[in-house]
């Protein structure tokens, strides 16, 4: 898998790289045509409007960023409209992660095969139209159906908008840039949790938790508008000073292709065997997990967990094989074994996966166990979304000699915060100020342990495999997000007996669930200790 050098360390999700081979908006110098049209618009082929681009994507970037969190909310009111199971409902929340999680390094290829631009626009509009589709679900079906659709669009979109950043600013002006991505992605999870609360309790003309999904229609269309105009897709990455370059030494855009050599870059340049092999490998595990405590874990979910396990393993060695034959596999396995990666990929994994089961177990228990509204439910995880992105942005303001500690120290804090919040909880009452404690040690502790462990594993491999690294750990960190929805997701179900139990029986799972997420959490920090187990190294 070939890659350029990028300027910078790509921040985690820019995994689009920077292929200097892209076409652009520009046209060839191939006529007298070619230089009228150019003349003609110089603003929209030549002029960047670098303030429109950021505005766009990161609008469109948070709107895919609360889609992840405002469902939660919501779960409750869709579970009652819908008649949902506790297993659809674990569905229509993870069948966004899903799809997102298989389809992001395809959708960052895309972008680098096709034009960032040009995907960001399309998986816009599919983002935007399978909200519309979610909003207007009659059934859970249906709505799990869209919200897979939903998750694809995102795959197509978010991709896209490190790398623009990235090949649109340079210097000050990008270092302003990846921080107001940063704070979009910090205030993302608060934003959704209260925004969620919002409108299902506002429940506009009686339409109950569907706003959620269609407050996205006017702003994706409104963006749709705008950014065919507004939005340009540069070639290389910008310099500071771009010396012109020699008549003799054309841009590589502007030279003849052979024949047919466009539809052999796009060839070489998707692994779609790889992409059908991870996709059913993640829907045979995932599935049975979701569907097992209802039904009893018949026979056919230890068939699929085990046909999830050849699959994976079946992936990986078509991975090994294509790359050895000088192909562009999903996942690099070069970049998957070296040194630092196994192990960041599992704690990753595990940090993300205890966020998404805390959540959507405190918020069956606040707003099922406890009867509290949507609103209010919303406001309960403000604390966790804010120490999470308060902790990401500030932790390297530490002193330099305290950051191998703080993703050990993390994990730990997050276990005692689980287990403080189900203290807090067990007896039935809303917990008082011990769960904001709790709660805000929560976020706090999984910032701790995620960002970190995510800068410095990114910091380790070579620049030329920053991109595929990147890919890789944020795969893994979606991966982990649908994980814990599932797998919590069933322990608190499960010992809820998968019903809307009273406040003494939803505090007793919540209790259940948080002494498992507390190991899971516990088993994050152990790996410190791990020194040399085959490959995690």
């Amino acid at each position: 898998m070939k890659h350029t050098t990028p300027t910078t360390l790509p921040p985690a999700g820019d995994l689009g790289g920077s292929s200097k081979g892209e076409p652009t908006d520009n046209r060839a110098s191939g006529g007298p045509a070619a230089g009228r049209r150019v003349a003609r618009h110089p603003a929209s082929r030549r002029t960047p409007r670098p303030g429109w681009l950021l505005a766009i994507v990161l609008t469109g970037q948070l709107m895919a960023v609360l889609d992840v969190f405002i469902v939660n909310i919501a779960a409750p009111t869709v579970r009652a409209d819908l008649h949902a199971s506790g297993a659809g409902l674990q569905l229509v929340i993870a069948g966004y992660t899903i799809s997102y999680a298989v389809l992001l390094i395809t959708g960052a290829r895309l972008g680098a095969l096709i034009g960032h631009r040009r995907m960001f626009l399309t998986g816009l509009a599919v983002f935007t139209g399978a909200s519309l589709a979610c909003g207007l679900a009659a059934t859970t079906g249906q709505l799990i159906a869209f919200r897979f659709v939903q998750g694809a669009g995102a795959a197509l979109m978010l991709p896209q908008v490190l790398s623009l950043i990235q090949r649109t600013f340079t210097g000050g002006s990008r270092a302003r840039a990846l921080g107001a991505y940063s704070a979009v992605l910090a205030s993302g999870a608060a934003g959704g949790q209260i925004l969620g609360g919002l409108l299902v309790e506002a429940d506009l003309f009686g339409s109950g938790w569907r706003p959620v999904f269609l407050v996205n229609v006017p702003i994706g269309l409104a963006l749709l508008a705008l950014g065919p105009r507004l939005l340009h897709d540069p070639a290389d990455p910008p310099r500071p000073a771009e010396a012109p370059r020699p008549a003799e030494a054309p841009h590589p855009a502007d030279a003849p292709r052979p024949r047919g050599e466009g539809a052999a870059v796009r060839r070489s340049g998707l692994d779609l065997p790889g992409l059908v092999l991870l996709a059913a490998a993640v829907l045979l595990f995932t599935v049975p997990l979701v569907l097992g405590q209802e039904r009893g874990w018949p026979l056919w979910c230890w068939i699929t967990l085990g046909l999830s396990a050849a699959l994976v393993a079946l992936f990986a060695a078509y991975e090994t094989r294509l790359a050895r034959r000088g192909g562009a596999p999903l996942i690099s396995p070069r970049v998957a074994r070296a040194p630092g990666i196994p192990r960041a990929v599992i704690r990753i994994a595990l940090a993300m996966a205890a966020n998404a089961g805390f959540l959507f177990a405190m918020t069956l228990h606040v707003q099922g166990g406890l009867g509290h509204s949507p609103l209010r439910t919303g406001l309960t995880f403000v604390p966790t979304a804010v120490a999470f992105g308060v902790v990401g942005l500030n932790w390297q303001r530490l002193p330099a000699r305290w950051h191998a500690a703080t993703i050990p120290g993390g994990f730990l804090l997050a276990a005692v915060s689980f287990a403080g919040a189900g203290l807090a909880l067990r007896d039935g009452t809303d917990g008082g100020p011990w769960l904001l404690v709790a709660l805000t040690a929560s976020g706090a502790g999984l910032s701790f342990a995620y960002s970190p462990l995510l800068t410095r594993t990114l910091a380790t491999v070579r620049r030329q495999d920053a991109a595929d690294a990147s890919g890789v750990l944020v795969t893994a960190a979606q991966l982990g997000l649908l994980t814990g929805v599932a797998v919590f997701g069933a322990v608190f179900l499960g010992a809820a007996d998968d019903t809307v139990p009273s406040a003494g029986a939803s505090a007793d799972a919540l209790w259940v669930t948080c002494v498992a997420l507390a190991g899971a959490a516990l088993c994050g920090a152990l790996m410190s200790l791990v020194r040399r187990v085959g490959h995690l190294r």
